[in-house]
């Protein structure tokens, strides 16, 4: 019974009541042992009678089952699966065993779950409960917090149990959701239960001795006088400091004790089968000799109930009884269920009881728990496969297989980014007597963590010295080794600890060459000769390298993995249409795929291109979405994005709080170019404010570390000279200039010589300046880069004013601010603005749009219907469900007072 938890079941009604109205919850129930948590997720069960349920138990022998609990969720539901988008029914059907195919990303998975749960919520609420969630298997947590973060109109409510203790795991997948803190019961309601659950006399001090060293858990007060003799607890002998779930357990396991022998083995039985099937159980007590009534005995049926599943009194009694029992017991009952488990239905659950049955090294349980393995990974059960990997390599006999196997664990430690996990792995592998190949590819993974981890300091050099080792085992991975190690070296960039892109660059030289290059290869080659001949000899390479990316027929996993740095190729060459063309297949592969891993970096690439075109609204619905998956996935991303956008917008304190969150974490993660990119945005920042004398300083510090030419130089380069131009000091811009121009002329595109021209423009004696300007727009004018463009028409305005040619300069100023204001550019358009009141012209005020009604993920999902996608389109790219997009539209079409889609197009 519920005694005092009056609190806590208001909070359950009302979380019933809200679903019932249309919305959705998501709620942690947090408490130590014994609590009371079960009984709260019964009792908001029986209040929601007439909703739909779900119901799911974390067991701790089965953590290491990918999706086992999910699939407890789930699998009443999968009638519904064929409503789902493709992708989705086919990610959610590869993490069951559904259908075969290519391992499914889990956050695909979390959309499919979210899409399932929304579509089942049609006919009536839905309540999906999970008790004990701190014993999860990680993928199961992973989607089902994904879940439950993405609710929001969906009539679905999320309850989590989780169990609280220093030796308890912690669940930071849950982190951050609604939580419900259960304490223990007062006094008075503490002597209620122990009287209702004991008749016999207790010592009034060993009651209140109990109820203060209970702190008034429910268990303990219904359990501990369970433990003790009449004697013991009328006299108050007995009784002994313990911590709490260590004193339940002690009376669990003092009435175990009294159990006979058959009794206690058939209970060791039921608690070591994980799913709770009374089948199996009753097989596996046959085959142990235990007799057929000792499952009906009274000892039995007053801890465990053998009906439609195996069911203890309390989680707690299944650990009590379990490692109350010696090891020896224990791998004959596991012995016992993998005799009964089905070998061909579930394979795996059968070699992990023959693993738990093992007492020293077993080659054929080895193998068969690497193929274990391989199953759990091709369904994207990335942890549970390196568990059984892990537990594989601890039953090898063979030293070498031995180290193999852990090193397989360690790989796919890191693919499911658990870095430190990844690190014991990997030291575990490097014991054992290791191949030259295995010896290259564990200084691979090495050098990857440490990328992953920290992005800098000695990771250009871990890579480096795996490429070197993989050339002559590996001539693909180690060059695909090299250009991890460009990508490493260049966010590193001054902060590297000895190892530049100069020093890859000489490396890949001297290394051979591909009878048939990829596109990968000429970008390799291209890099290396840039940056070692120079910058002007590296581009034709590169530029054919961009053309090779380009092309249709590359393969999606090519793309997936490179073409972030065929993006990055393109922006340092100033190449606008190869680098919008590239930007944008890359995004569609990420989320074609669902690489959510490569997706931030694609949605950042493609963020900042809108950017420059000046399409600041599509740039904002990007990192919106950035933002979607940043959060959906814990998958980290520096800001560059959204400070990038925040300077164009003049979002004076959004852009200065962005800049600095960059510049603290770049330090922390050593990622040289993160430093760089803050110092180019806040000389943007300043220039667009005007404050040259501020922007200059913010420039000189950014071209400080003096990188190898690209998007690092010539960027700041370009406000250095604007800041320059202002403060008088053509010395300083002037220097600037040349490094600008070897970087221009190379390039040839007319981005880069529009650039140059401007900054000639903003230099040159006044007799000259005119020309450059107009060069200048010319050039700017053929690309998309429409900010450049506006801001070559606001300096020659400028120009033209300070010549007294007011007219002239009125047309040029009108046209900057025209296009500032149009693109939502407002400090640059303020600039434009006072320009033109100095040559006495009136500036008009635009009228507010009502689009500025609209939040801004309903702009965005405005934005995607006329983008002409339909609701679950929208609903997978934004990380929602279909329900809460529709939801999204009736709002806004309230908001806009229109009554379809189709007005949207207008």
């Amino acid at each position: 019974m519920l005694l005092d938890r009056r609190n806590e079941c208001q909070i359950l009604d009302r979380l019933v009541a809200d679903i019932r109205a249309g919305e959705s919850r998501a709620l942690v129930i947090r408490g130590d042992a014994g609590i009371g948590k079960t009984q709260l997720l019964e009792y908001i069960l029986g209040q929601a009678a007439d909703c739909r349920t779900a119901h799911a138990a974390g067991i701790e022998t089965e953590r290491e089952l990918a999706y086992g609990a999910l699939h407890s969720v789930c699998a009443p539901m999968l009638d519904r699966l064929g409503r789902l988008p493709e992708p989705q029914q086919q990610a959610l059907g590869a993490a069951f065993g559904l259908n075969a195919g290519r391992a499914p990303d889990r956050f695909m998975i979390g959309l499919a779950v979210l899409g399932l749960f929304g579509e089942v919520a049609r006919d009536r609420p839905l309540l999906c409960v999970v008790d004990d969630a701190q014993w999860l298997d990680q993928a199961s947590a992973q989607v089902l917090a994904f879940t439950a973060r993405r609710l929001l109109a969906e009539s679905v409510a999320m309850v989590f149990a989780v169990r609280e203790g220093p030796e308890r795991p912690e669940v930071p997948e849950l982190a951050g959701l609604a939580e419900l803190k259960v304490d223990g019961l007062p006094d008075d309601a503490a002597r209620t239960l122990v009287a209702s659950a004991y008749s016999g006399p207790i010592d009034d001090q060993v009651l209140k001795r109990i109820i203060a060293e209970s702190h008034g858990n429910p268990l303990a007060l219904l359990e501990l006088p369970r433990g003790f003799t009449p004697m013991e607890l009328a006299g108050g002998l007995g009784l002994s400091r313990i911590a709490l779930p260590h004193r339940i357990e002690e009376s669990f396991r003092r009435q175990i004790a009294t159990l006979p022998p058959a009794t206690r083995e058939l209970l060791l039985v039921a608690a070591a089968e994980p799913v709770g099937d009374p089948v199996l159980v009753l097989r596996a007590a046959d085959r142990l000799g235990i007799p057929a009534d000792a499952a009906t005995s009274p000892a039995a049926t007053g801890l465990v109930e053998f009906a439609t599943r195996v069911r203890f009194r309390h989680p707690l009694l299944r650990s009590a009884i379990y490692h109350a029992a010696s090891p020896e017991q224990r791998r004959n009952v596991h012995r016992a269920l993998a005799g009964v488990t089905d070998p061909v239905t579930d394979p795996d659950r059968r070699a992990w009881h023959l693993a738990e049955a093992a007492s020293g090294p077993d080659e054929q349980i080895a193998a068969e728990l690497e193929r274990c393995a391989g199953r759990a990974r091709d369904r994207g059960g990335l942890v549970a496969a390196a568990t059984f990997f892990m537990r594989a390599s601890e039953l090898t006999p063979d030293p070498h297989r031995r180290g193999e196997r852990a090193l397989a664990a360690a790989q796919t430690k890191h693919r499911a980014g658990l870095a430190e996990s990844a690190t014991r792995l990997l030291a575990m592998a490097e014991a054992c007597p290791l191949d030259e190949c295995q010896r290259a590819q564990a200084d691979l993974l090495r050098a990857r963590i440490a990328f992953t981890m920290d992005r800098g300091s000695e990771t250009p050099t871990l890579l480096l010295k795996a490429a070197a080792m993989l050339e002559p085992l590996d001539p693909r991975l180690a060059r695909d080794t090299y250009l991890d190690a460009y990508r490493a070296a260049w966010f590193a960039a001054h902060l590297t600890n000895g190892t530049g892109v100069r020093d890859v660059a000489e490396a890949v030289r001297a290394a051979p060459q591909p009878e048939s290059p990829r596109a990968a290869d000429l970008l390799l080659d291209g890099l290396a000769v840039r940056y070692t001949d120079g910058y002007a000899a590296g581009a034709p390479i590169i530029k054919r390298a961009l053309e090779a990316f380009g092309n249709p027929s590359l393969p999606a996993d090519d793309g997936l993995r490179w073409l972030w740095f065929a993006c990055t190729g393109a922006l340092d060459l100033l190449a606008d249409t190869p680098r919008d063309m590239l930007a944008s297949r890359f995004l569609t592969l990420s989320r074609d795929a669902g690489a959510l891993a490569m997706l931030p970096m694609a949605l950042t690439i493609e963020a900042v291109m809108r950017t420059f075109a000046g399409d600041l609204a599509a740039a904002g619905a990007l990192v919106h979405e950035l933002d979607a998956v940043v959060e959906g996935t814990g998958i980290p991303e520096l800001p560059y994005s959204a400070q990038f956008l925040a300077v164009w917008q003049g979002d004076v304190d959004r852009a200065t709080a962005l800049i600095a969150a960059t510049t603290s974490e770049s330090e922390r993660r050593g990622e040289g170019a993160g430093l760089i990119a803050a110092g180019w945005m806040q000389a943007l920042l300043y220039n667009s404010l005007g404050q040259y004398d501020q922007a200059l300083i913010a420039a000189q510090q950014a071209l400080e570390p003096r990188q190898e030419l690209g998007l690092l130089t010539w960027a700041p380069t370009v406000e250095l000279i604007t800041a320059a131009a202002r403060t008088d000091r053509p010395d300083v811009g002037a220097d600037a200039l040349g490094r600008l121009v070897e970087l221009t002329q190379a390039s040839g595109t007319d981005w880069a010589l529009g650039l140059e021209s401007c900054c000639r423009g903003l230099l040159e004696p006044d007799a000259d300046a005119e020309g450059h300007y107009r060069q200048a727009i010319d050039h700017l004018g053929s690309t998309r880069i429409r900010t450049q463009l506006a801001r070559a028409h606001l300096h020659y305005g400028e120009w033209l004013r300070r010549q007294n040619r007011r007219i002239d300069a009125r047309t040029q100023l009108r046209t900057a601010h025209e296009m500032f204001t149009a693109m939502g550019i407002e400090a640059f358009g303020q600039l434009a603005e006072r320009e033109l009141k100095a040559t006495g012209e009136t500036v008009r005020k635009r009228r507010p749009e009502t689009s500025n009604q609209l939040t801004a993920q309903e702009a965005q999902i405005a934005r995607l219907v006329r983008d002409g996608l339909s609701n679950p389109e929208i609903a997978a790219r934004l990380f929602l469900s279909p329900r809460t997009v529709e939801w999204h539209l009736r709002r806004i079409f309230a908001k806009l007072q229109i009554t379809s889609r189709r007005q949207l197009w207008r």
